[in-house]
């Protein structure tokens, strides 16, 4: 009995804990302060990232072997166009080229992510060990730092060897979890000694979510409010397990850093005098970066998860919650495992409350009872789902700083796109989206935010997921008709490179002239960039004639 009351104490005293610290964040405070000049400390990193598969290319070259997104873009009707990454921007021909264009924007770091099929054909280390993709990869390690450029390397960028998807289901099987912490050990034994920061797992919600509930990813299943929240109790638990790898065998000599990369929208609520629009705004949160954010930093999902998935399950007739429960020895292990949070952001939604009753099925978007809105005056200049709301990456990073005791955050991700038929490398509303954001980033540090570091999303133009390469988020227009896959700089990139000598917005005057000078040299970019086109298309013409004749 006594056991018993200390444990309902335990309980209590954990509870009010958790919602004392959501109440740190003021919801009815929106400070939409007006642009701030201003510099970033010393010894800020400025970057710009990309991923194997969306940027890598040969894809069954060299002993490499085939992921769940190969195998996925293969299928006809999964991307847009029947588009696939196999040839994508060559980066593993390339990749000395596109140092030499992050040298040239004086990058400190650039964000890639290792191919665990790659190194791993059949995704076990004790089967075969590709030493062509370790030599790759250690040639793309040495030469960024020969160049004084910092890699980040994110473990894993969603390319699951194909065999294990097949073999075990991907990331609906624990097992999972000791074969990424096998792969993991592996990078860490050939690269650790020069590479200092480690992401074991890029934007999980999508992995989950995106490959196991709505299937519009690979490996394209469709398991409807359950398939989400196994795959990710997996995913935490493989976290977790590398960080403890790294910190038992390979801190003390090697000295470096483990986190995760969390991607998250800000959720405002639709009225801040409103309640239970606060409420809905703050579980649209959970839901999405605190489903994996509080077991790294709290040991447990977010009560409101537990308490919104468990009650729709028994509302559906089900003996348990369809939300998976860490038990008291798995909480221990997985809280604290995070030595810096990695967090990518693109844009923001308003948030109200909708309930939706049990018969309308199971659903990891039914059981938060919410919907999601936008502005029609937001600026959308590319991807429909990306809306231009810079004060929102502000509150989200507050948000991350009041709920999870103020961590060292780099900035992993964050960028816009444009529609695939613009050809204009005079991307002005590129950057202003950058100089917006990266400003209110800069409002955050002045919060009080730990943030380290920010990665310009992404350096090329890549291969965009199901949308494959009709959205282009590059500081680099690639031309994917050329087979020879050239690189353009679109104004952007000196826009980017003037906040980067910068470190940021020294004075209204000097800011002010960034973009007209970006804009004056991208205009020989164009002029190069269209005679290209005129000269393939010559070529094309050339080539028809001749099977013609």
């Amino acid at each position: 009995m006594l056991q018993w009351g200390i444990l309902r104490l335990y309980h209590v005293f954990a509870l009010v804990l958790c919602v004392s610290t959501s109440e740190d964040f003021d919801w009815t405070r929106n400070d939409r302060t007006s642009f701030y000049y201003g510099t970033f400390p010393t010894g800020f990193s400025w970057g710009a990232g990309s991923s194997a598969y969306q940027t890598e290319g040969a894809w069954n070259i060299d002993g490499k072997g085939m992921s769940i997104w190969d195998a996925f873009a293969h299928k006809k009707g999964k991307i847009l166009y029947n588009d696939t990454g196999d040839a994508s921007c060559e980066g593993y021909y390339k990749f000395k080229d596109d140092i030499n264009l992050m040298k040239d924007m004086k990058l400190n770091h650039y964000r890639f992510s290792i191919s665990w099929p790659r190194l791993l054909p059949s995704g076990l280390k004790s089967e075969h060990i590709n030493e062509n993709g370790i030599k790759y990869y250690d040639d793309l390690i040495n030469m960024l730092l020969d160049n004084k450029i910092t890699p980040i390397v994110t473990l894993y960028h969603w390319d699951l060897p194909q065999v294990l998807q097949d073999k075990y289901g991907g990331w609906q099987n624990v097992s999972m979890v000791n074969y990424f912490n096998d792969f993991a050990n592996l990078c860490f034994e050939r690269f650790g000694n020069r590479v200092k920061y480690w992401i074991t797992f890029n934007n999980p919600w999508s992995i989950a979510v995106e490959g196991y509930e709505t299937g519009e990813h690979a490996p394209g299943m469709r398991l409807r409010g359950t398939g989400a929240y196994r795959a990710a109790h997996h995913i935490i638990k493989a976290h977790a397990k590398v960080w403890h790898t790294y910190d038992m065998q390979w801190r003390s000599k090697q000295k470096g850093l483990v986190g995760v990369s969390l991607t998250a929208d800000w959720g405002e609520p639709v009225d801040i005098s409103n309640q239970r629009d606060i409420e809905a705004a703050e579980r649209y949160i959970q839901f999405y970066m605190g489903w994996f954010a509080a077991p790294v930093f709290h040991g447990d999902y977010p009560q409101v998860m537990k308490d919104y998935v468990g009650r729709k399950s028994g509302q559906q007739g089900l003996g348990a919650s369809r939300l998976p429960v860490f038990s008291p020895q798995e909480k221990s292990y997985i809280k604290g495992t995070c030595d810096f949070l990695g967090l990518g952001h693109f844009t923001t939604r308003y948030v109200t409350q909708k309930n939706y009753p049990s018969g309308v099925g199971d659903s990891y978007f039914a059981d938060r009872d919410l919907a999601e809105l936008v502005d029609p005056q937001w600026p959308d200049p590319g991807s429909e789902w990306l809306y231009s709301v810079p004060w929102g990456f502000r509150r989200l990073l507050n948000f991350v700083k009041t709920q999870y005791g103020n961590p060292m955050i780099y900035v992993t991700e964050n960028g816009v796109s444009e529609k695939m038929l613009c050809t204009d490398l005079c991307d002005d509303w590129r950057m202003q989206y950058y100089k917006d954001y990266i400003n209110e980033m800069l409002k955050a540090m002045k919060d009080g935010v730990n943030v380290k570091g920010y990665t310009a999303w992404s350096l090329l133009d890549n291969f965009e997921w199901d949308e494959g390469y009709s959205e282009r988020f590059g500081l680099f227009y690639v031309d994917f008709r050329n087979k020879n896959k050239p690189r353009y700089p679109k104004a952007s990139v000196q826009y980017y490179k003037r906040i980067i000598s910068s470190n940021g917005f020294p004075n209204q005057r000097e800011v002010e002239s960034w973009k007209r000078k970006a804009v004056e040299t991208c205009s020989s970019s164009n002029q190069l960039l269209a005679a290209a086109r005129r000269q393939s298309q010559g070529n094309m013409q050339e080539h028809a004639a001749m099977q013609k004749a």
